[in-house]
């Protein structure tokens, strides 16, 4: 991207996060997780927003590195205080934010993304895919004693199909899938406008599985899933109520995994 539109772009991003209540922008931080976990540990209240341009430490899953170009993405994390029994509501507001990420993606570009277990977004090219966005989720609050959440996001944006393979060998961008620059301050509005919307169902009561289900890759499919104890091979038969993937084995046996990382088995 151009000089002048990238700091257009990056113009109207801080802008829009400085108009809204709760919402802090960053031009570079570390990680706006570790940002979020420590102003969560300083009373922030529920709903505050960290949006970066630039993480010199971002981080995702199974401690791996999130690398991103300045602009060129949407960095971001949110605070939730979900209420008793805090474990329960926790998982379902990180569902909420795989939902309303994966709509958003479709609303604003078309872009067919779905969320890989458990928590990427990814896009499928027949038997391969290219994954598009990560979410990181984590707990904060007194030892034995969890008072908040903290669930990270970053979602590659306009990161040119040249420069993705410099990031991730399975990389993809929505530039790269749509074929052109696409808003981002559209993709954060929408995107804060959906998931306050699930926010609210949840705390009425309503439990996000079985959408969340629905917006799952896989399922059925043959998959290796990846622990730190190795790879093991089966049918992602379902995920079980509390996220935990199934897995049917070669034997017949189901297998639970609560985490572990899921790629297609060829």
């Amino acid at each position: 991207m151009p000089t002048h539109q990238l700091q257009r772009s990056q113009e109207l991003l801080r802008r829009y996060v400085d108009s809204l209540p709760e919402a802090r922008y960053f031009a570079e931080i570390g990680s706006t997780n570790d940002e979020a976990l420590r102003l969560g540990m300083m009373g922030a209240v529920n709903g505050t927003v960290l949006v970066a341009e630039s993480q010199t430490r971002g981080r995702g899953r199974l401690t791996r590195r999130w690398m991103a170009p300045p602009g060129s993405s949407l960095l971001m994390s949110l605070l939730f205080r979900p209420p008793a029994p805090f474990a329960r509501f926790a998982g379902r507001f990180t569902m909420a934010c795989g939902i309303a990420l994966a709509d958003t993606v479709r609303q604003v570009t078309s872009v067919p993304a779905r969320l890989k277990w458990p928590n990427d977004l990814i896009v499928e090219r027949g038997e391969t895919w290219r994954k598009l966005a990560g979410m990181l989720s984590e707990i904060g609050g007194a030892q034995n004693a969890p008072s908040f959440l903290v669930v990270g996001i970053g979602l590659n944006v306009n990161i040119p199909p040249v420069q993705l393979p410099e990031l991730d060998p399975n990389a993809t961008s929505l530039q790269a899938e749509t074929g052109r620059p696409v808003d981002r301050v559209a993709l954060l509005a929408a995107f804060l406008k959906k998931i306050r919307h699930l926010e609210a169902r949840v705390h009425a009561g309503w439990n996000p599985l079985d959408l969340w289900r629905e917006h799952l890759a896989w399922l059925g499919r043959p998959v290796r899933v990846h622990t730190p104890d190795g790879i093991v091979v089966g049918v992602a038969e379902q995920v079980a109520d509390d996220g935990a993937l199934l897995l049917r084995l070669d034997d017949g046996r189901v297998r639970r995994f609560p985490v572990g990382d899921v790629s297609l088995r060829l």
